[in-house]
Parts: structure tokens; C-alpha cells; sequence
């Protein structure tokens, strides 16, 4: 007997999940993951906070031209992707479109990995980054604290280096600042003491 074939997922799907939850499609099928944590919010807040000054404001010595946004909804094709964080040089940013989804590959990705989204991010999300020219990926864990920086190279990616903990990082496509892993992780601010 012939098995019914699967419906491929539409953007309007997006629409009939519950608030608390994300949704992506990938390959046709929706996918539906719940929100982020704290740790991930506050980690893609405070990476947010260290690029956009310098790359974005062109503030303390940095060189601006870029664009950022948290969690966009970005559409690759049929594909409708949920980055923790991405940015784009201003010259490729459309700064107006017709639906809610951004419709430009970004020049950067930063995936923060969490245990329910972790092989969708470093398995599909990555491999169909890498077929739209997104230039560079970061992969960051904040419950294991580590950092892995990608550049796009022959189709594939190339990894630039591999961090931890407190490592200062310098890395592509903004080695021009120095950004300190330590502050990513919620459990670097303590709470305040007891009066």
C-alpha cells in the first residue's frame, strides 16, 4: 500500500504554533522547538552587546557597516532558519521586504546550542547555511561553555578555533575586538549579597 505523501510545510504553519515555542522549517517539514532558556537567551544578549557597539555603531574603535538582530527568522530558499543571532554588512542588509522573514543569506551566523536543538543545529541548520554563502558560523554552547569558530571554504566549513570557559577570543569576521567567553555565561554574574 502507498504511503500519503507528506505535506510540505508552509510559512503560514509558523502561525499555528503555541507562543511559548519557536518554529522553523527545514526541508519542507515544520519544526517546532521550545523557547530558549535563560542561559541562552542571556548569552545571545550579551554577544549581541559585544559585536553591535563596534559593528554595528562603528563605536570603541570599531569599524560599524554591519546589521544585527536576535533570533530573526530568515528564509533560505524554502527554508525558514531561527539563528540565535546573525548579521549582515549593511550593504547586504534589505532594510525593507514584504514578508516577516528576512530573505538575504546573513554574512554571519551565531547558533547557541541547546540539548533539544543541538543536532538540528549542527547537522541541517549548518549544512544549509553553507549552501546559501553564509560566510562565517559561530557555534556556542553555554551549558558546556565553549565556542567554535567557522569560516565557509569550498562549500564546507573550516573550523578557525575551538574555546572555552574564559578564553579571550579573537575571532572572524570580528578579530578586531576581543571578546571575553567568561561574560556569555550566565553563572558569571553572581547574584547580590544578602543584606
Amino acid at each position: 500500500m502507498a504511503e500519503l505523501a507528506k505535506k510540505k510545510a508552509a510559512y503560514e504553519d509558523l502561525y499555528s504554533i503555541p507562543e511559548n515555542m519557536t518554529g522553523e522549517i527545514i526541508d519542507g517539514e515544520l519544526i517546532v522547538t521550545p523557547r530558549p532558556s535563560r542561559k541562552h537567551g542571556f548569552c545571545a544578549t550579551a554577544l549581541g552587546t559585544a559585536v553591535t557597539a563596534p559593528y554595528q555603531f562603528g563605536q570603541v574603535g570599531g569599524p560599524g557597516g554591519w546589521v544585527f538582530i536576535i533570533e530573526p527568522e530568515v528564509g533560505l530558499g524554502e527554508d525558514i532558519l531561527v539563528p540565535g543571532l546573525a548579521g549582515w554588512k549593511r550593504e547586504r542588509f534589505p532594510f525593507q521586504e514584504e514578508g516577516d522573514w528576512i530573505s538575504v543569506a546573513p554574512d554571519w551566523v551565531c547558533e547557541i546550542l541547546s540539548p533539544s536543538t543541538f543536532r538540528k543545529d549542527k547537522v541541517k541548520k549548518m549544512l544549509l547555511y553553507a549552501r546559501h554563502c553564509v560566510e562565517h558560523i559561530w557555534l556556542i554552547d553555554p551549558v558546556a561553555m565553549t565556542m567554535d569558530a567557522f569560516r565557509r571554504e569550498s562549500g564546507g566549513w573550516f573550523l578557525l578555533g575551538s574555546y572555552a570557559e574564559s578564553d579571550k577570543v579573537r575571532a572572524e569576521p570580528f578579530q578586531e575586538i576581543e571578546i571575553n567567553l567568561w561574560d556569555l555565561w550566565i553563572g558569571s554574574l553572581q547574584p547580590p549579597a544578602a543584606s
